[in-house]
């Protein structure tokens, strides 16, 4: 699954044995401009069986950047909610184990802003 497919949470709890717990869009969490950057995303996925989470994501340490005096967006987050409720964050590119109960959280990262602010 990718994040550009955007997989229908169906087919998702379909293939692997996941429920998805919450998709919602981050409102106003664009980079401000003359032109907003887009709303970003966030998705928690529980798992109910143990398996392997492999992740190649980017923008988790510098926030992609506005244009022409937009401001920069949010840099994402990639983080693993375990059985007894720590939240460790993984990196951009990261492997980790997760138990039944557990939880991906992935939250990407969001544009950048286009143009000054309007006074």
């Amino acid at each position: 699954m990718t994040n550009s497919r955007l997989t229908d949470p169906e087919i998702l709890e379909l293939r692997f044995p996941v429920v998805l717990e919450d998709f919602h869009i981050r409102r106003g969490s664009g980079g401000k401009g003359e032109f907003r950057g887009g709303d970003g995303t966030h998705r928690q996925i529980r798992f109910l069986e143990e398996m392997d989470c492999a992740l190649l994501s980017g923008h988790r340490r510098v926030a992609p950047f506005g244009l022409k005096g937009g401001e920069n967006g949010q840099v994402g987050q990639n983080l693993v909610r375990r059985q007894d409720g720590r939240i460790e964050t993984l990196k951009g590119c990261d492997q980790t184990v997760l138990k039944p109960g557990e939880a991906i959280i992935i939250i990407p990262p969001t544009p950048g802003g286009y143009g000054k602010v309007p006074a």
